[in-house]
């Protein structure tokens, strides 16, 4: 058994209501995912999260072709999404759920227009080739960020979070670090 690694995670606090942060990362993951990022052989066209327990978190190259990512293990909206994460060390879906690692997302009004996101990635150790995940996501730069404007250089870490409306506005980037919980 591969020993546990401490759950990364990060927290931001975006100009948005708890609905319309939820929405945005839920449902507009194409907007915000970065295209060059992906693991079909197929340049990416869209990212998809099918809104309920057990949906699929895939993308669809520009060719149709479809690759999964995970599942949907919690869908309580506006407050809670928890997905698996099945992409392994070699940066490939891995089906067996065994091997899945979780990120779950927590959304928390702090007034109508401003929402605290809350991202943790635990159980990293369950994929195959798990530190080498893990080093990159704390050796990948950015973390998730809502970012306005224009997306940064192409060099950025696949798990920035961008945002494509200037209304949402960052108070501070999330950054995944270790979580000490």
């Amino acid at each position: 058994m591969t020993s546990p690694l401490p759950p990364l995670g990060g927290t931001t606090t975006v100009n948005a209501s708890l609905e319309r942060a939820f929405r945005f990362f839920t449902g507009s993951l194409t907007a915000w995912w970065p295209a060059e990022y992906h693991i079909g052989a197929a340049d990416m066209a869209e990212v998809v999260m099918e809104p309920r327990v057990g949906g699929r978190w895939f993308e669809r190259g520009v060719d149709g072709s479809e690759c999964d990512w995970g599942r949907v293990l919690a869908w309580d909206p506006p407050n809670r999404v928890v997905v698996t994460w099945q992409i392994n060390g070699q940066w490939q879906f891995d089906p067996d759920p065994a091997h899945a690692s979780e990120v779950d997302v927590r959304f928390t009004a702090d007034g109508p227009d401003r929402t605290t996101v809350d991202i943790t990635h635990q159980y990293v150790e369950r994929l195959v080739g798990a530190q080498a995940v893990y080093d990159a996501f704390l050796q990948g730069g950015s973390g998730y960020t809502y970012c306005p404007g224009p997306r940064p250089n192409k060099g950025t870490h696949l798990t920035t979070w961008y945002c494509a409306a200037p209304q949402y506005c960052v108070s501070k980037p999330i950054r995944y670090s270790l979580t000490r919980r």
